[in-house]
């Protein structure tokens, strides 16, 4: 099934106004410059920005036209059905079935272990060699966590492995 550019830039731009919207309603910490709120609406802005030259067009032209070898003397015919790679409908759904389990997960037994099987898991469906999967799942939880909890100072769940910070 293949998906007009119209309609999932139109979706991505709906995606981060609804994203600005609910961040904007974020209440302000008292005694800082910068609240809860900036956040989604940064995200919501690129969201909209992105969404719109999808959904426009922009940048279409930049892509390459796939041929389709039909014979063995080289001719070719422009592509009318695209084939569905075996696999596809499990890398499309893998992102929000991480998402819900480390909504189900991460109280319980922390940010890094929830965190270290989600990335590994996205490096595997997406190519990446296991020992590739590993090393990158073992280096950014351990860094995302240092971010959020000295930089943004947002507690993210201990669990059985709390970081020394």
């Amino acid at each position: 099934m293949i998906i007009s550019d119209r309609i999932s830039g139109g979706g991505l731009a709906a995606l981060g106004l609804v994203s600005f919207i609910y961040g904007s309603g974020l209440p302000p910490v008292p005694g800082q410059p910068v609240g809860p709120e900036v956040f989604p609406m940064v995200v919501g802005a690129g969201l909209m920005f992105c969404g719109s030259l999808v959904a426009l067009g922009i940048g279409r032209t930049f892509e390459e036209e796939t041929e389709i070898i039909v014979s063995e003397d080289g001719t070719t015919q422009g592509e009318t059905n695209a084939a569905v790679e075996p696999g596809a409908v499990f890398k499309v759904a893998l992102p929000p079935l991480l998402l819900v389990f480390y909504v189900l997960a991460s109280e319980s037994i922390g940010f890094i272990p929830t965190a270290f099987v989600m990335v590994a898991a996205m490096c595997l469906a997406l190519g990446a060699r296991v020992r590739s999967a590993l090393l990158m799942a073992a280096v950014a939880p351990p860094l995302v966590h240092l971010i959020f909890s000295k930089l943004l100072r947002v507690p993210l769940p201990a669990g059985l492995l709390p970081m020394p910070w």
